[in-house]
């Protein structure tokens, strides 16, 4: 009886050869690839647009001694929230002292930099330049910017965004353009060092500037109460929407048919508490009790 002879010795050589060459290859293209990120690690790092600096955690203070003091001042748009926190502040750690000042985002940037406040209140981002000399802004709360005519204005309809933009700019003059009656536009202008006209300039006029026409008054100082008593019946501004909720003698305009309350409204913003690196054992406590559960509650209490 014959028996079967296999294949001749040279054919499970060249089975060897070619395993080994496909796992070669397998293994050598696979680590070549680049690694996919995971959704846990997103490529943004700095989730509160702080441009390159993430504002750290600070702990809520348990005990603070008596005659701790911090001095704050910035944006016109936050003394709410400031004479908010100095109360709970205050009340929460006996002997403390919370002085506040509002004299506007750049200014109390300014004073920080010199070293004469604690923290600085802005209604705005920082700036590069502001991050290379240490600043560190820590998000505070959401605000929205709402656009203003005074009460007797004979106006009674929205406006749209791109309305707006024109108003503002100069392009558009009369209230008969906006479906009102005739009569030119004034628009009443804060000056640059605010907080809130930076601001406006990115979310309503999409980067551009103010328009530099006849109809366009800017205050000299930014100051919400003056601003609402120059609107008269045919003036148009902007404020922050916390300082003129409750106003009689000013009128909240729709935009794109939303007002402030709405959670797409247009013109939202973040406001922030700045500080200089490396903060101070004082910044460092007011800070944690901004973020923690007690601060927070306390700036959104009525």
């Amino acid at each position: 009886m014959t028996q079967k002879s296999g294949p001749p010795p040279i054919v499970y050589l060249l089975l060897v050869l070619l395993l080994g060459a496909g796992g070669f290859w397998y293994f050598t293209q696979r680590s070549s690839q680049p690694e996919i990120e995971s959704e846990g690690n997103p490529q943004n790092p700095n989730p509160n647009g702080t441009a390159g600096q993430d504002a750290p955690a600070f702990a809520s203070p348990v005990t603070l001694a008596s005659g701790t003091t911090v001095r704050v001042n910035g944006s016109t748009s936050m003394v709410g929230i400031n004479q908010s926190l100095k109360q709970a502040f205050e009340n929460q750690f006996p002997g403390t002292k919370v002085n506040t000042s509002a004299q506007g985002s750049n200014r109390g940037i300014q004073d920080l930099l010199a070293g004469t406040v604690d923290i600085a209140a802005s209604s705005r981002a920082l700036t590069a330049a502001e991050q290379r000399q240490n600043l560190v802004a820590v998000p505070v709360s959401q605000d929205e910017i709402a656009i203003i005519i005074g009460n007797t204005n004979s106006f009674r309809k929205g406006l749209s965004s791109s309305q707006v933009l024109e108003i503002f700019q100069g392009k558009q003059t009369d209230w008969s353009q906006m479906g009102g009656n005739p009569r030119i536009i004034r628009v009443i202008n804060r000056p640059p060092v605010s907080g809130t006209h930076q601001t406006f300039k990115e979310l309503v006029l999409q980067g551009g500037n103010f328009g530099i026409t006849a109809n366009i008054t800017t205050l000299e100082k930014d100051v919400t109460t003056p601003l609402i008593r120059a609107l008269g019946v045919d003036g148009i501004s902007y404020a922050t929407y916390a300082q003129v909720a409750n106003q009689q003698t000013a009128r909240i305009v729709p935009i794109d048919g939303l007002t402030p309350e709405a959670d797409n409204y247009p013109y939202k913003r973040t406001l922030y508490y700045v500080y200089k690196q490396p903060p101070s054992p004082t910044v460092e406590a007011f800070l944690g009790y901004v973020t923690s559960p007690s601060g927070q509650q306390a700036i959104a209490a009525p």
